[in-house]
């Protein structure tokens, strides 16, 4: 299980709901990253799949350069190979992309730490293929950001509606949401991570 700040427990636990969903629920141990460069190809590799397919695309696309996918090398490889080891069309060009921007931008993690959530956002998005989602996954996972709430993420939204009974079909929907999220702060990301994991429904 994924320690977790106890003074986050106690304030999320406040909330009814969130507490039941919490005591039932066990979070998975989660493997840290460490690059902002290795943290946006992943999570551009794994959009839209099921966990198990990412899993196989990002370790294939790994193998091809043993592990370590330096900016100038997946810059240097053919289109075609990356359409051979599962990636579609516009995520080939989308990790070329990035890789593109970390070569030109070496920047090294104690600047990024330094920034905060909405200045990362602003700056990530500039590279064509990296929207909003994707950096808020580095917020939460690279850079250990406690209060992140991505709102575009299918399983996050879709709990809420469920959990907080909310109307799917209310124009003022994705107010709600963060109406309900708002309840969290400054936690929000911790919350995330219990809703994630208990997406198959309550024990």
């Amino acid at each position: 299980m994924t320690k977790i700040n106890e003074s986050a427990l106690s304030h999320l636990r406040k909330d009814k709901i969130l507490r039941k969903i919490i005591d039932q629920t066990e979070l998975p141990v989660r493997e840290k990253k460490t690059s902002i460069y290795h943290s946006l190809l992943g999570s551009i590799i794994s959009q839209q799949l099921s966990t198990k397919a990412a899993s196989t695309i990002h370790s294939r696309f790994l193998h091809l350069f043993d592990g370590k996918p330096h900016p100038e090398l997946v810059i240097e490889t053919d289109h075609d190979v990356f359409r051979s080891v599962g990636l579609s069309n516009q995520k080939a060009v989308y990790v070329k992309n990035v890789a593109d921007f970390f070569q030109k931008n070496p920047i090294e993690m104690k600047h990024w730490n330094k920034l905060d959530d909405e200045t990362i956002i602003k700056e990530l998005t500039s590279i064509k293929g990296v929207g909003k989602w994707t950096v808020q996954m580095t917020l939460m996972f690279t850079l250990d950001r406690l209060d992140v709430l991505p709102v575009d993420d299918l399983i996050i939204r879709n709990s809420i509606i469920k959990y907080y009974n909310l109307d799917q079909g209310s124009n003022g929907l994705l107010d709600e949401i963060h109406r309900v999220g708002e309840k969290w702060r400054p936690y929000r990301s911790v919350a995330c991570f219990y809703l994630w994991a208990a997406k198959d429904g309550l024990k």
